[in-house]
């Protein structure tokens, strides 16, 4: 008979953005036996980066341990984003369970599927959580049928279809068995004795040979690189020699120097930890993802995780622009090349190949999310650099030339239906569904090569009038669809001249386009400082000063009046992108601008272009 460890639970919880994931993982801290009386828990305990904090969204995958009832549950805390899908798979290999956390109104969402899918396939044990049930709009029966229709769609097994569901409000601390919101009680035990109940124990076998798969990486300046994972088999303890398979087939022995164990939100020091627990380990300075550490005298190497490849790239370069290092600190091509290695150390979903010019790296990842993100965050430490318009890549598979393709869920009021149909049609996307929610709103599922999304939130939050919801997540390869999708319709207005932009100017300038710029702005030629009303790009002069004369005019006491400026954030400078423009990132500004500076040579290079073609 199977020994199990009936003291430990490993579960991930998974969630679309915003469903409450990472708010219920605060409450069942709170709630459990784990934290000091006196320990005060900040709202979202779980996002520890600024980033995640601001976007309310999870991008690395946490864990933390709660005690319940002499039973301590890992948790892993997974991102609901697509873009960041390397760290889910990885996390599924972890659990021997999941908890399902689903919004009582909005329901199941693309990027739960994805997710979702995922855990199915690892044949892991499912657990449901209604969140948001307080909600005045929820709608939980429903809710609980379109999980049922969603878990049958993505081909789970009898057993997972026969899945438990709690009732919960994270928020207030409250749920139930029941999906009355008057049934609510003020205690997590519902999902504590569900999770005890249903997600089976990890084996014990900790006296056989050790098995310890790295899943995540982290860093630290004190010990290096440390690789968090799951002891499949047997013991470990500090000081053992112990051998690391490496994802190439070679082997290299080093002594275990630290182990951590996760208690609450804390990362402790540990003597050993057996079968079934989660850990972290250092000592090794190049261990990667995937690889399995094991005894020396018996060698045998887990099955190596497999990790979705990149869909998205874009150049980064070293700022070469007018203002290239008046604003950040980190500016050479050596620091910002250093970055991305060390980004790398613990992005697994990441590549930054070199290119023919020293300053220049073509970076992939998962999605405009995804680099974003690496590039908001190398910008708050202080780096300046520029990127250019993202790219899908293109893979041949089969002798064929496949592109990503994103599914798209809407939810849109129905008066814009027609308008949201109608422009994903010209991206070529195809239509997979529509629903009518009830109270005016209408769901749409679409399937869209993913190079026609980029750059479309801005456009279809304008045609809904900010009422539209839009969520979408990667899906598969499919052959390439020939020639342009998407792109930007309109032109730039683009400086002339460098100097400090002026009322005077932007008054005669409005009314050619939307400007980005405030008057004062630095500005320097070759600068986009807005964005035509037509199709070609139009060269202004954004820094003239009005001509002092001697003479009184009778309109001397009106005071100039003109339109508040759109200024960019960093999303939507990257959709405004063409493929002859750069985005100029510092600590403090975000700026556009054409690659060749210069008007003349600008046009020059344009009919080379055009003849050549």
């Amino acid at each position: 008979m199977t020994k199990l460890r009936e003291d430990i639970r490993n579960i991930a919880i998974i969630a679309h953005v915003d469903h409450g994931k990472t708010t219920l993982v605060d409450e069942l801290l709170k709630q459990s036996e784990t934290l000091d009386a006196r320990t005060e828990l900040a709202e979202r305990a779980m996002d520890s980066n600024d980033i995640e904090k601001e976007r309310g969204i999870t991008i690395l995958a946490k864990n933390t341990a709660v005690a319940y009832n002499g039973t301590r549950i890992n948790i892993m805390d997974t991102p609901g984003h697509a873009d960041f899908g390397g760290e889910v798979e990885r996390i599924m290999k972890m659990v021997d369970g999941v908890v399902l956390v689903v919004d009582a109104y909005e329901g199941t969402m693309p990027q739960t599927r994805f997710v979702l899918k995922k855990a199915l396939e690892q044949d892991l044990v499912p657990i449901v959580v209604v969140n948001k049930i307080d909600k005045p709009s929820a709608r939980p029966a429903e809710v609980v049928d379109e999980v049922l229709e969603l878990f049958i769609e993505l081909g789970a097994d009898d057993d997972q279809l026969d899945f438990p569901v709690v009732y919960a409000s994270a928020i207030n601390g409250t749920s139930s068995l029941s999906d009355d919101p008057a049934d609510q009680e003020a205690t997590m035990a519902p999902i504590f004795d569900t999770i005890i109940d249903h997600i089976p124990a990890p084996v014990d076998n900790s006296d056989e040979p050790l098995q310890f798969q790295v899943s995540l990486l982290d860093y630290n300046d004190f010990v290096g690189r440390i690789g968090i994972g799951r002891v499949f088999r047997g013991t470990v303890k500090v000081g053992d020699q112990v051998t690391l398979s490496k994802l190439d087939g070679t082997t290299k022995n080093f002594r275990v120097t630290k182990l951590f164990g996760f208690f609450g939100l804390e990362r402790r020091e540990i003597q050993e930890a057996k079968a079934g627990d989660l850990i972290a380990v250092s000592g090794m300075e190049d261990i990667f993802v995937g690889e399995t550490i094991t005894p020396t005298d018996a060698v045998e190497a887990l099955p190596i995780l497999h990790i979705d490849e990149p869909t998205l790239q874009m150049t980064f370069l070293v700022n070469n622009s007018p203002f290239a290092g008046k604003e950040g600190k980190w500016v050479t091509s050596r620091k910002v090349e250093e970055r991305l290695q060390a980004e790398l150390q613990t992005d697994v979903s990441l590549r930054v190949d070199p290119t023919d010019s020293p300053d220049k790296w073509t970076v992939s990842g998962r999605g405009e999310l995804h680099l974003s993100i690496l590039i908001e965050t190398m910008r708050r430490e202080g780096y300046e650099l520029q990127v250019s318009r993202p790219e899908v890549i293109v893979k041949e598979i089969d002798g064929v030339k496949c592109e990503p393709f994103e599914r798209v869920q809407i939810d849109t009021p129905e008066e814009y239906q027609g308008s949201v149909i109608q422009s994903l049609s010209e991206r070529k996307g195809e239509m997979l569904d529509m629903i009518s929610t009830g109270n005016g709103q209408t769901r749409l599922v679409f399937l869209v090569p993913a190079r026609g999304l980029i750059g479309y939130s801005t456009e279809f939050l304008s045609m809904t009038r900010g009422y539209g919801i839009m969520n979408h997540t990667f899906d598969q390869y499919l052959p390439l669809i020939p020639g342009e999708i998407g792109g930007r319709h309109r032109g730039a207005l683009v400086s002339i001249d460098a100097g400090k932009a002026t009322t005077y100017s932007i008054m005669s300038i409005e009314e050619r386009g939307t400007i980005f710029v405030n008057p004062g702005t630095e500005v320097y030629e070759g600068m986009i400082i807005g964005e035509n009303s037509r199709e070609n790009d139009l060269t202004v002069n954004i820094t003239k000063a009005k001509q002092m004369t001697n003479v009184r005019s009778a309109t001397k006491d009106q005071t100039a009046v003109i339109k508040t400026p759109r200024i960019l954030t960093l999303e939507e400078s990257l959709e405004f992108l063409n493929d002859d423009e750069y985005m100029e990132v510092t600590p403090e500004s975000i700026r556009l601008r054409k690659q060749i500076l210069n008007k003349a040579e600008r046009e020059k290079a344009n009919k080379k272009k055009k003849s050549a073609e």
